[in-house]
């Protein structure tokens, strides 16, 4: 009994001791889960505090960009320069807070970590931009501000010109960060990151076309304007009542000269005064081909059917050179559209006999009211335009009285193609054709369409016209990928009896068309330009297929069709291509005209 007594007593001391060891290795657990939790917890919030950081100092430093582009439009240097350095301060710390130690060790972690990599890269362009683009533009732009740009009726050329290299560098920097912005990672499963990002993306692209489209203007505008000797430009005022090519009818004109900075227009005309026996010009084989028989270059009413405005523009040097004697130096257009925008930057000018001609009413005027105000006497309907036009050009070449709002006004103006500059200078027009003034007819391969509507009723009917257009194609897998360019067009005048023969008739170099067609319908030619080598399949108009006239233009297939829109219609047309599988950007060109538009690109971008 004592030897059992013995044993039983150490069993149960050895079960103690184990008891003791389990507990001990237990609470060893728990502190150490306990110890990692509390790191985890102090690392999550030692992120979540970088987090909160870089989110508001990015917040601080748009706000300060902001500021510093006020104070820019303002011409304040102080009030720039201060606010670009608060700006790139706060992208600073915002750049710091996402290079932080947790920051880096997150972002390394696969899939988890790509919002975090994307910030790192958000706040990295950031900074660049602030660094390399809006403080370099505070230094630079204040002095090519609006109000110290444009004083006195006169630009600044000298001014431009000297800033010119300045702001190519800063044109370059903008450029990179734009290419960093594009190349930012996707950040997986954070949409507020994502939206940052796709944010940031739009807007560095657009500061990148603006400052290049700055740095150009500073490159131009000093030798375009005068500073190398007084320049002089057939001014173009198109009426878009009557679509062209290039927008609208010629229907009226003005000389304009620059000296040293200072515009003036010593000379206001009507298209009726392009009257000499002109003597015909060849703008090549496939112009010749598709418009000559039209006689483009002879006839004014025809001589900007293309959309590639450099056609229009030559033409019109050469018309004025035979008719006045005086070799111009380029050409300008402009339509009654932007100068309702710079009538709402000018404010309204008033006519000899009281009326005011305002941002709200010019268009109607000039465009509509004009027609049924002189329906017969002809003369005295361009004595009323051309007297619009002299109080205009009176405004705009006066005193200013805000430079910023006219600068804006002009902007829109350009990036709605409603204003076309062509230089005869080889060197000029290169640099034309990267901006939005030129107008042009791109010769490149990559996807485009463009649809381009010339009146074919010698009416003044497409101020009625409404437009939708859209564009689609398939993947980008093989050579090549069917396509279709759908074109609604609508009609949409009211009532054809309130409006005299001049608009709604049937005046229009292809009588035969006109046959069975009611008052107050569109004879309307829709023309094609497709992607460079596309093949055309078919063509619908209201789902019938119908003919059309092939041809070439500036390397691009050219597919036109003819058809008859009546009072409160719609055409739909249903181009079906088959065309190359191309790299780049599908661009889908709008013709400045005066109804409304909608577009739709559906194009994938291809890389190859």
């Amino acid at each position: 009994m004592g030897l059992f007594s013995r044993d039983q007593s150490i069993d149960e001391s050895d079960d103690d001791d184990y008891e003791d060891r389990r507990w001990y290795r237990r609470r060893s657990v728990v502190w150490t889960v306990v110890g990692a939790l509390a790191v985890v917890i102090l690392f999550g919030c030692w992120l979540g505090f970088q987090a909160q950081s870089a989110k508001s100092h990015l917040e601080q430093a748009r706000k300060s960009a902001q500021q510093t582009k006020e104070a820019l439009l303002q011409g304040n240097t102080a009030d720039a320069s201060r606010y670009a350095a608060a700006a790139q301060s706060q992208a600073q710390a915002a750049r710091e807070a996402t290079h932080s130690v947790p920051w880096n060790i997150t972002s390394a972690v696969p899939w988890l970590g790509s919002p975090f990599k994307t910030g790192q890269q958000i706040s990295d362009v950031v900074l660049g931009l602030t660094a390399d683009v809006l403080g370099p533009t505070a230094d630079a732009g204040t002095t090519v501000a609006p109000r110290q740009l444009l004083a006195n009726g006169r630009i600044d050329v000298e001014a431009l010109h000297k800033q010119a290299p300045a702001l190519s560098v800063i044109a370059e920097d903008a450029a990179r960060l734009d290419a960093e912005a594009e190349a930012i990672s996707d950040p997986r499963y954070l949409s507020v990151i994502g939206e940052a990002r796709s944010q940031l993306q739009a807007q560095t692209s657009d500061i990148a076309h603006l400052l290049k489209n700055t740095a150009l203007a500073a490159r131009l505008a000093p030798s375009m304007m005068g500073a190398d000797g007084p320049r002089t430009y057939f001014m173009g005022f198109q009426t878009n009542a009557e679509a062209r090519g290039t927008g609208g009818l010629l229907g009226g004109f003005g000389i304009l000269r620059f000296d040293n900075g200072k515009p003036t227009v010593d000379k206001l005309g009507r298209n009726t005064e392009l009257d000499k026996p002109f003597t015909p010009m060849s703008l090549g084989p496939d112009y010749d081909q598709q418009y000559g028989f039209t006689h483009p270059t002879t006839d004014f009413r025809n001589s900007n059917q293309s959309p590639h405005f450099p056609y229009a523009a030559q033409i019109w040097k050469s018309m004025w050179a035979q008719q006045s004697g005086m070799n111009v130096d380029g050409a300008v257009a402009i339509d009654p559209i932007a100068l309702s925008y710079i009538l709402g930057a000018t404010g309204p000018v008033t006519m000899p006999d009281g009326e005011t001609v305002t941002q709200d009413n010019v268009v109607e005027l000039t465009e509509s009211t004009v027609y049924t105000r002189f329906p017969t006497d002809q003369s005295a309907r361009k004595q009323y335009l051309q007297d619009i036009a002299t109080e205009v050009v009176k405004k705009v070449t006066g005193k200013v009285e805000s430079p910023r709002k006219l600068f804006e006004a002009l902007g829109r103006a350009v990036s709605e193609r409603r204003i076309s500059v062509w230089s005869s200078s080889p060197t000029e027009q290169a640099l034309l054709e990267e901006t939005p003034l030129a107008h042009i007819v791109p010769d490149d391969p990559a996807p485009y369409a463009e649809v381009v509507i010339n009146n074919l009723g010698g009416n003044k009917m497409d101020y009625y016209l409404d437009r939708q257009i859209e564009y689609v194609a398939d993947g980008c897998e093989g050579d090549t990928r069917l396509s279709t360019v759908t074109v609604r067009l609508t009609n949409t005048l009211a009532d054809p009896a309130a409006l005299p023969d001049y608009v709604a008739g049937q005046l229009g170099f292809f009588p035969g068309l006109a046959e069975n067609v009611p008052r107050g319908a569109m004879l309307t030619s829709v023309r094609l330009l497709a992607t460079k080598d596309a093949q055309l399949i078919s063509v619908l108009v209201n789902g019938k297929k119908i003919r059309v006239f092939g041809a070439t233009e500036r390397n691009h297939p050219s597919y036109e069709a003819q058809v008859a829109i009546a009072p409160g219609k719609t055409a739909e047309l249903t181009f079906r291509l088959s065309e190359p599988t191309a790299p780049g950007e599908a661009r889908l060109p709008v013709q400045p005209l005066a109804g409304n538009v909608a577009t739709k690109v559906s194009v994938p971008q291809c890389v190859r």
